[in-house]
């Protein structure tokens, strides 16, 4: 009994030294790619930890904290700088603050993303699949900041607009539209910014995988009120229904208004201002998260608009959505849902404190299917509720677009 005791005690000490050993992280750090220019911090290393470092000489702690609610406190040196590291992350895009003495500040070391309704830190882990999104010597569409005015909410309303790489050469062309929403405490800013959406359109068309279209990204939920310093008229936009308040003040998730600016407003002015095949087979309309659920509520209402739907961590439609499927299978082209693994899997959705909602999206995409539908079902590996699922959707889902 003694000699047994002995082995496991013995082999509790092994397996600690090996879990020391293996939390050691690999000293072959790198400045983060989402840095600004010159800034040696936040780093990343092969593992997918990062870590951060500040110089705060008079604090008394200080945390660095990602979106979702992971905390790792940083160490002060006699140097006054704050220095620590985190366990190995998920690949791909992270937002972050660094919280100094209970106050929640951005990294003088990052550049500013906004997202969970504020302008903030952002960390990139490096991914196996990173060349789908790089910036490579390829030609080059144009992410296009724009300003137009809506009648339905009687406001100067902001856009950012990409026009693939021959759009200015050839002036006789027109093209399909994309119309691509952003997720909650996001705003239009965010395909571009995180989701490199212009870059993964770049590479697939040098590639020759996709067929080059316009994508439009508007705020979705910049519904209740002026923002970014245009003031709105002071009417209040139409549909108040089904509102929800977004993070930080940026206004409100409404569907129903925001309906109303896409259909009677966007989609006019884009068709009256850039060269676009300006009817429902050639418009299709997709989204993550919030912005899927927008993107299924809207297109279900509006088939004469939009052929091709994409809902991205937003639920999925099922044929009980449908209430007239012979109109459906006539007018829409393709339906793609997609997740990312940890949202789908019932053993890792306590880590991530999300799971599909709305029915199974693999079973409904299926019974699509059954009925005659095109319809696709995709799941990025390794991943949960993030940008780095939304990225490789978009990817799968580019090529999929206006298909004949």
């Amino acid at each position: 009994m003694k000699k047994l005791l002995l082995l496991t005690f013995a082999a509790a000490v092994a397996s600690q030294f090996c879990l020391a050993q293996t939390n050691e992280p690999a000293d072959d750090w790198k400045p983060a790619t989402s840095n600004q220019p010159g800034k040696q911090f936040p780093q990343v290393n092969s593992e997918g930890r990062v870590r951060a470092r500040i110089v705060a000489p008079q604090a008394q702690s200080v945390v660095l904290e990602f979106l979702g609610g992971a905390k790792y406190p940083l160490t002060k040196g006699d140097d006054g700088a704050w220095i620590g590291s985190t366990r190995p992350q998920d690949e791909g895009f992270h937002y972050y603050q660094l919280v100094i003495d209970g106050a929640g500040v951005p990294d003088p070391g990052s550049m500013y993303f906004y997202g969970g309704g504020r302008w903030g830190s952002g960390v990139e882990i490096p991914a196996e699949d990173q060349d789908v999104y790089a910036l490579k010597n390829v030609p080059h569409g144009q992410l296009r900041d724009v300003f137009y005015f809506s009648k339905t909410s009687n406001s100067n309303r902001h856009c950012v607009v990409y026009t693939p790489p021959d759009y200015d050469r050839d002036t006789s062309r027109r093209f399909p539209v994309l119309y691509l929403q952003h997720g909650m405490g996001e705003d239009e800013t965010g395909w571009g910014n995180q989701g490199h959406a212009n870059l993964i359109m770049d590479n697939l068309l040098a590639e020759g995988k996709t067929k080059p279209f316009i994508i439009v990204m508007e705020n979705g939920g910049g519904m209740g009120g002026p923002r970014r310093g245009v003031a709105a008229a002071g009417a209040t936009p139409a549909g108040a229904t089904n509102s929800t308040p977004a993070p930080g003040g940026r206004g409100m998730f409404n569907f129903s208004a925001f309906e109303r600016v896409l259909i009677d407003d966007l989609i006019p002015w884009v068709d009256s201002t850039y060269r676009t095949m300006a009817d429902q087979p050639n418009r299709a309309m997709a989204g993550l998260s919030m912005g899927g659920m927008q993107t299924r509520a809207i297109t279900l209402a509006n088939l004469d608009k939009f052929s091709n739907i994409g809902v991205f961590s937003g639920g999925s439609i099922a044929l009980t959505n449908i209430t007239d499927l012979a109109a459906f299978k006539q007018k829409i082209k393709l339906v793609f849902v997609s997740y990312g693994s940890r949202e789908v899997d019932p053993n890792r959705r306590s880590d991530t404190g999300r799971g599909p909602f709305g029915g199974d999206p693999q079973a409904n995409t299926e019974a699509l299917k059954q009925a005659g539908i095109n319809s696709h079902y995709y799941v990025s590996p390794k991943t949960a509720h993030e940008w780095q699922s939304w990225r490789r959707s978009l990817h799968q889902f580019a090529p999929l677009l206006f298909q004949d």
